[in-house]
């Protein structure tokens, strides 16, 4: 059984969003994949001459670049 859950490491400590279905003391083995996009820190990795904040809206898909009454 393979699961993924959303968590916050907060003073050392991974809280996680929601319970796991383990039993108590079962060993796991855990891999870390942070939402923070690498390529933020490195802007300039891409061809990209506009504004990086312009570029992160369109990574995300911000409602203010394209609002709700456009397709």
């Amino acid at each position: 059984m393979s699961l993924e859950v959303e968590a916050t490491y907060e003073n050392g400590v991974l809280k996680l969003d929601t319970p796991l279905p383990l039993q108590e003391h079962e060993r796991v083995t855990v891999s870390v994949w942070p939402h923070t996009n690498r390529i933020w820190q490195r802007p300039e990795a891409l061809k990209w001459t506009g504004d990086p904040e312009v570029l992160r809206k369109i990574a995300e898909g911000d409602d203010e670049l394209y609002p709700s009454e456009y397709p």
